[in-house]
């Protein structure tokens, strides 16, 4: 069936019922300016010429199976078992929706049972939902449940958080009154400290918002933030990387009160920016205060184990004045991707994901710490990601190794133009000693054309 379906004739009837003669004059009140143009699209083609054609446009890309790249800032290129695609591609996972009927849903059901089951153990919650939009709007629904909870409203951002995710946050929460208040060193905003929090902490702060491993990769003190947070009678909101929970201790031991991340490095390819998965989980006290909902275990009249959606705290489902969020949906595939993964990485595999991302990006570090003119500002211990102070505007050391197909990292002056000088440079385990050592040979390049000298 042609993707347009309507014949010469239904068109015609159409038209008639309408009474134009034409679809130009049914679009006559449309001004010109504002009009799609003739499209010159040449001679109808075959499919195989077509496919040939969009083949070629695709190979423009400059992705990362066409490129050395180092670049992260929330989106990572860890590697996806073939068997995560083969699974969601299947046509039950592929084309499922909201569960609202159990009975006829059970397999979407339990995947996403134990999606929140492995979530909330890796962030080492009591309980998980069934997934959010992204790692951003998890975040601000975070800050919410802290204002829900404490019925405070003032929320503390760390400066080491996400600039994009901050805005969203900002865009989220438009309109509620909120005092959204940054906090830490604007100068270097590298890391945030406790005292950083004790300073400007009082008892109208709902929650301090904060990064694991932060923005410019440091590892933050959790439990000292968690600790300058109770204090105050707030709560602590962790945004975490779960890759790098493999290795460092989950958010839930080192005192938060809510674990939030994104979850596109756990089985979801980059995809040019999405679709990705918002995970979120908390403690069992503050279960009510969730958004969007549940997939929880239960069993039938006849002792067979069952699941069902749970807790639906969302505007859909209750009184708009008693709801916590107006979330829609559950990112039911992505959240299957993540799913997979974890089930086939299990605790080493993911621990051995993140020892290798750990260790090339230190290799990495230390390989570009010893150029003159280079100097590594994100200090220790950090995970995968760091910053590095460039002799040129990094904008410019993008645009010359692009040259060489090597993604160079992102340029921090996109975010925080004070920092223009300034690149955010990443590696995981896809990235090859021999290709860190290209990487630091052509950064020389650069150098020299800054007139640096190489000795």
């Amino acid at each position: 069936m042609p993707y347009i379906p309507h014949t010469d004739r239904d068109r015609e009837d159409m038209l008639a019922r309408i009474g134009v003669e034409s679809v130009d004059d049914l679009l006559d009140a449309v001004p010109q300016a504002h009009r799609y143009p003739e499209l010159n699209l040449g001679p109808a083609l075959s499919e195989p010429e077509v496919l040939r054609l969009m083949t070629r446009l695709a190979e423009r890309n400059r992705d990362v199976d066409h490129t050395i790249s180092f670049a992260g800032a929330g989106a990572y290129n860890h590697f996806v078992p073939t068997a995560v695609s083969r699974i969601t591609g299947r046509s039950e996972f592929y084309t499922s929706y909201t569960p609202y009927q159990p009975e006829t849903s059970q397999g979407t059901l339990q995947s996403i049972y134990e999606f929140q089951t492995m979530v909330a153990s890796l962030m080492g919650m009591d309980v998980a939902n069934a997934s959010m939009y992204d790692g951003a709007t998890a975040a601000a629904e975070g800050a919410l449940l802290a204002v829900h909870y404490t019925r405070r409203r003032k929320v503390l951002v760390s400066r080491s958080f996400h600039p994009e995710w901050l805005r969203v946050i900002e865009t989220f929460t438009s309109g509620m009154g909120l005092d959204i208040q940054p906090v830490g060193d604007e100068a270097e905003p590298w890391k945030l400290d406790a005292a950083d929090v004790r300073k400007v902490i009082d008892d109208r702060t709902a929650c301090v918002l904060v990064q694991y491993p932060n923005f410019f990769g440091a590892i933050e003190d959790l439990q000292g933030l968690a600790d300058a947070a109770h204090e105050a009678g707030a709560l602590l909101a962790a945004s975490t990387y779960p890759v790098a929970l493999g290795l460092l201790r989950s958010p839930g031991e080192l005192g938060a009160d809510i674990a939030t991340g994104e979850g596109q490095p756990l089985g979801n390819d980059l995809n040019y920016g999405g679709p990705y998965l918002g995970l979120f989980a908390t403690r069992d006290k503050y279960v009510r205060y969730m958004p969007g909902r549940l997939v929880g275990a239960t069993k039938d009249l006849e002792g067979n184990k069952g699941y069902v959606l749970t807790l639906q705290t969302r505007e859909q489902h209750i009184r708009r004045e008693k709801a916590t969020s107006n979330i829609c949906t559950n990112e039911a595939l992505n959240a299957l991707a993540a799913t997979v993964y974890l089930a086939l990485m299990g605790r080493q595999g993911l621990a051995e994901v993140a020892r290798l991302s750990l260790n090339n990006a230190h290799y990495l570090a230390t390989a570009i710490d010893r150029l003159p003119g280079w100097e590594v500002l994100t200090p220790r211990p950090f995970f995968n990601e760091f910053v590095v102070r460039c002799p040129v505007p990094a904008s410019d050391v993008i645009a010359a190794l692009l040259e060489q197909d090597i993604l160079a990292g992102v340029d921090l002056g996109r975010f925080l133009p004070e920092h223009a000088e300034k690149l955010l440079v990443c590696a995981t385990e896809m990235n090859t000693r021999a290709e860190m050592d290209v990487y630091v040979k052509a950064l020389g390049g650069v150098r020299r054309l800054a007139g640096i000298s190489t000795r």
